[in-house]
């Protein structure tokens, strides 16, 4: 088996972009105390949103635009469904994951007739991919890092204006303190439900930017089911960083190398298909495992120095 390590990792560079912006996406809800399951569905809708807006607009941009506009429309949904509504808001993520899933489908049927993939019927528009002046030249970092989709130099970008926005704005540190303390954040004049709102508008921004990437530039059609879990990977990621922006970026280029291999491995081995397509979903449980148990340890040994140090006393 001879595998080209340096596409392998400039593949996996790519696979990681929609996973990066998934777990911004759950980070910045999360920050703001809701655990947002929905990043799923409203990936899944702004992918298809992406491709019929760049369709009738007749530009790759129109649908870039299209499918940031729709996250933000899911995203608002769901935050009017459980700030607004007060319903629970887990329940609220599977049934909107649930109707995203088939609603989708439905309006691809209505759009094309088909009920598997828009190629074929709507026109296919790609987000281009940039060559990076001087570093293409360099012959390994070179065809790693230049060429890659516009949206994958996005997503490394937006993790440092999350991590901007969190820390060192007004506005995030409202979210945050809120996240923390709702009552306390209330009590000095939040409004705790605007703060939801705007951090579901932020989600709903990076949703719309990972459903993009994944029917304009890892393809260009979307597909029924494409996302295929990659919003609760998303999840995943950003709840093993704890929620900080730069962890939760390395935890999707983990999921991304995952993922890339699964592909070399399809393409270079006999193995199993089902086996193969397990590998980045497996990676998940066991990477969630093993931040579970550091975890643990981690505060394990605190209880012991805590009741030691109160024995002494």
């Amino acid at each position: 088996m001879n595998i080209d390590w340096v596409a392998f990792i400039a593949d996996a560079l790519k696979m990681a972009t929609p996973l990066v912006f998934a777990a911004l996406a759950a980070l910045i809800t999360r920050q703001a105390g809701m655990f947002n399951m929905g990043v799923e569905g409203m990936i899944l809708c702004s992918a298809l949103g992406s491709v019929v807006f760049a369709h009738f607009g007749g530009s790759v941009w129109v649908g870039l635009l299209g499918g940031i506009l729709i996250g933000l429309v899911t995203g608002m949904i769901i935050a009017f469904s459980s700030l607004t509504g007060k319903t629970d808001l887990y329940l609220t993520c599977i049934a909107f994951n649930l109707m995203a899933a088939g609603g989708t489908v439905f309006v691809m049927y209505l759009l094309t007739g088909d009920k598997s993939s828009t190629a074929g019927s709507l026109r296919s528009y790609q987000i281009p991919n940039i060559d990076i002046p001087l570093i293409k030249d360099i012959p390994v970092l070179g065809r790693i890092v230049s060429g890659q989709s516009l949206l994958t130099y996005l997503a490394v970008l937006s993790v440092f204006l999350v991590w901007f926005l969190l820390k060192k704005t007004r506005i995030g540190l409202r979210i945050r303190a809120v996240g923390e303390n709702p009552s306390a954040a209330e009590s000095v004049g939040i409004s705790v439900p605007k703060i939801g709102y705007i951090s579901f508008a932020f989600c709903g921004i990076f949703a719309g930017l990972s459903g993009a990437f994944l029917s304009m530039s890892w393809v260009t059609f979307f597909m029924k089911n494409m996302v295929n879990g990659r919003g609760y990977i998303g999840l995943s990621a950003q709840n093993m960083a704890g929620g900080a922006p730069v962890g939760s970026a390395l935890a999707s280029l983990l999921f991304g190398f995952a993922d890339s291999l699964s592909i070399t491995l399809k393409n270079q081995t006999t193995f199993p298909t089902e086996f193969l397509n397990m590998i980045p979903y497996l990676a998940t449980i066991l990477a969630i495992i093993i931040t579970s148990v550091i975890a643990i340890n981690k505060r394990r040994r605190i209880e012991k120095g805590t009741a030691k140090a109160a024995a002494e006393e």
